[in-house]
């Protein structure tokens, strides 16, 4: 036998007699020496894992020494095997099988099943998880092994690699959480809740942990005065018991700050005011005391008959006892008071299988007993009781890569948006991918334990499309962001091209004739028109066509003007070029700037007298001079610039006119 044990493990054997203690050592000492040079995340030998799982099911669950012996020799027997699946067919298991009792081996060989389990086929899906469990074992204690074995794992969840931190995480919330609820391991599963809090939503668990604390000296004083007007009332009675006041979990509080949109200061049922009586943990005794303190409770302050809750003449399948009732402070704040005895207290921390630790109860095994049988029913009923919880994981899907990364994403993605959680260039190129070793299009919705492989093509483009089938932000805005990238380089294409054929033809389009052309043809912008040129949806000849016309009717329109042909040239007739003589700035009542050549002071220049907009200045190779001197020369006028020597002695014309001015108002 070895010496110097560890700590946990003396504590274990210290609870047991010669023969249950030599059981657990021997197993022990097998799973050590399986275990040498094994080590966990943070590089401590891996034996620490076995140890304090062994310790969990010993002080906190309340299982015997069968359980704890099972659990070390599986964590030996857990490395020997090349697959989880031969873990049932190594030596040293053969070797357990003469010197350990049937029923331990049994539960070894269940645990090494479900150790086969893959997460992907029991798709984190709590019956399904269930069933998969039962289907490799009917012994109760192996759901609550694996239970402590989680719990441990939880504990020391920082040690893992983020991406493992997150499976575990999620496996929890959905899959451990849900069974420690139903075996009615509340403690436990109140802790697994806020380490789950405590790694998914750090800043909000900071928080309210911080506030909790900060609110600790009101709830004192709240427990001082709830107490004071009973004190005398059980007293009297003989009653001895103790007050504590149970403040709720940091999950739940955020569990409820989440449903109901509300703030810390808004949960007012933040807390619950527990007698505890000390009494024999005889049923009569304790179900007859309880009742009487209620009695006095209610005679105080005023009950919410609707919130009663009667657990003890009726225990709860998992063995929880404990009566529940809300009632009004003077104040008129509602408290939730719980009144049990000290039995029903430890049974309920503990988890029901503590019946068989408690010290006073009589036939404590045999209580074990019934309570595993429980347990079992528990497992196996199809109708069993459905634990409600409210998670980001009900929002969200866990999906494996082939090399089994967990990744995590909205509820309702594709394959696309998977594509797009590995790589934004994954996704951009993605053709489809094997889920679960089938072939599914980029549309194929995931669900949680799906392993996807992606398959990609580097001439794959995105296309609007895909817009309505991805669900994650990350893939819209990729898909969005390269969409638009595309559709600038064929708009620029467009554009120069529009240009070329622009100059070609001599002609000058406006902005105005642009909007004109993307709204007749259901463009949303300027950008998709050229886009629909530069990739040929569009015909550029388009375009000419429709400045043709354009100018086809603006001179069917100065056909149709009144005062014109013989009358309209008389009218013109008398205009002198040299009356025109203008600024660089064009300024002047009738004169304007044509767009389509849009002059500069120096350029060569021409006037043409139009019918309702004055007199427009175009250059002499403005595109449309050809035209307009051959069919309308009677409008047309020479004008010039204004040179500089004119323009000085112009302004000083107009400065020694001022001058005059002044002088004769004053």
């Amino acid at each position: 036998m070895k010496t110097n044990l560890p700590r946990k493990l003396q504590e274990i054997l210290s609870d047991f007699p010669d023969k249950e203690r030599n059981l657990i050592l021997s197993a022990y000492e097998a799973a050590d020496e399986a275990l040498q040079g094994k080590m966990r995340s943070n590089n401590h030998p891996f034996i620490e894992h076995p140890l304090a799982v062994s310790h969990i099911l010993w002080k906190e669950i309340g299982l015997g020494a069968d359980a704890i012996t099972a659990t070390l020799l599986h964590e030996a027997n857990r490395f020997q095997a090349s697959s989880p699946a031969e873990l049932n067919k190594t030596s040293l298991l053969e070797s357990f099988r003469a010197e350990y009792p049937a029923d331990i081996i049994e539960i070894v060989e269940g645990l090494n099943n479900i150790s086969n389990i893959q997460l992907q086929e029991a798709n984190l899906d709590e019956e399904r998880y269930r069933k998969l469990i039962i289907s490799y074992s009917t012994d109760p204690r192996v759901f609550l092994i694996k239970l402590a074995d989680r719990l441990e794992v939880m504990r020391s969840i920082s040690i893992l690699p983020p991406a493992k931190r997150t499976q575990k995480l999620m496996e929890t919330m959905m899959l451990y959480i849900p069974l420690a609820h139903q075996l009615g391991l509340y403690r436990i599963k109140s802790e697994l809740e806020d380490i789950f809090l405590k790694f998914t939503e750090p800043e909000q668990y900071k928080e309210i942990v911080r506030k909790i604390k900060e609110t600790e000296p009101q709830r004192e004083a709240l427990v001082r005065s709830f107490i004071n007007p009973l004190r005398d009332k059980l007293d009297k009675e003989g009653i001895h018991y103790s007050l504590k006041a149970r403040t709720k979990s940091p999950y739940s509080i955020w569990k409820k700050m989440k449903a109901q949109q509300i703030t810390f200061d808004k949960v007012y049922d933040l807390f619950a005011m527990r007698f505890i009586i000390d009494c024999e943990p005889d049923h009569a005794v304790e179900e007859a005391l309880c009742w009487k303190v209620y009695s006095l409770v209610t005679e105080e302050y005023e009950p919410d008959t609707s919130r009663l809750r009667d657990w003890i003449s009726k225990p709860r399948d998992n063995g929880y006892e404990s009566l529940h009732t809300t009632v009004n402070t003077k104040e008129g704040m509602p408290v939730e008071v719980q009144i049990r005895t000290a039995r029903m207290d430890y049974v309920a921390e503990q988890g029901a299988a503590a019946h068989w630790s408690y010290k006073g109860i009589k036939g404590g095994k045999d209580r074990l007993t019934d309570w595993l049988n429980k347990v079992r029913d528990l497992m196996q009923s199809s109708e069993e009781e459905k634990y409600e919880h409210a998670s980001i994981a009900l929002d969200e899907i866990l999906v494996y890569t082939p090399t089994g990364d967990l990744r995590q994403l909205r509820s309702g993605s594709t394959v696309l948006d998977f594509a797009f959680e590995i790589h934004s260039n994954l996704g951009l190129r993605c053709t489809g991918a094997r889920v679960n070793g089938k072939m599914c299009s980029i549309r194929e919705k995931l669900h949680t334990g799906d392993v996807v492989e992606i398959i990609s093509s580097k001439n794959q483009k995105p296309t609007a499309d895909w817009l309505n089938f991805v669900v994650s932000s990350k893939a819209r805005s990729k898909i969005k962001q390269r969409l638009k990238q595309e559709e600038n380089a064929r708009a620029a294409v467009g554009k120069e091209l529009l240009a070329r054929r622009l100059k070609n033809w001599k002609m000058v389009i406006t902005d105005t004739d642009l909007g004109v052309l993307a709204k007749r043809y259901k463009f949303g912008s300027l950008n998709e028109l050229f886009g629909a040129i530069g990739n040929g949806q569009l015909d550029v000849t388009v375009v000419k066509e429709f400045l043709q016309h354009k100018l086809d009717e603006e001179q069917a329109a100065e056909a149709k003007a009144p005062d014109t042909g013989h009358s309209e040239k008389a009218a013109f007739s008398g205009v002198d070029s040299g009356d025109f003589v203008i600024d660089r700035k064009l300024k002047g009542v009738d004169l304007k700037p044509a767009k389509c050549c849009t002059p500069t002071w120096g350029d060569p220049i021409f006037g043409f007298v139009t019918i309702r907009d004055g007199i427009k200045i175009h250059r002499e190779n403005c595109p449309n001079a050809a035209r307009l001197r051959t069919n309308y020369p009677y409008r047309v006028i020479e004008v010039r610039w204004r040179e500089r020597k004119e323009a000085k002695d112009a302004k000083t014309k107009d400065g020694e006119k001022g001058d005059t001015h002044k002088r004769r108002q004053g």
